[in-house]
């Protein structure tokens, strides 16, 4: 249902992004292991978060503004 409004989309993929940044963070070993495929996109989630953190904190809490 996330697809069809899309407030709900931006949050699920700042959440992907912010997930995949703390599990990179962890265990670097999870995320990048996969660097292609499908389970590529959890990888470049995690370069997004690493490289563009002051935007996606940003984004999160523009998105929390907006939904509280």
């Amino acid at each position: 249902s996330a697809l069809f409004n899309f407030q709900s989309l931006l949050l699920v993929i700042i959440l992907t992004i912010c997930t995949c940044t703390y599990i990179r963070a962890i265990a670097p070993s999870l995320i990048d292991k996969n660097k292609q495929g499908f389970l590529g996109l959890f990888f470049m989630s995690a370069r997004i978060g690493e490289r563009l953190s002051p935007y996606v904190a940003m984004a999160c809490i523009a998105m929390a503004v907006t939904i509280l």
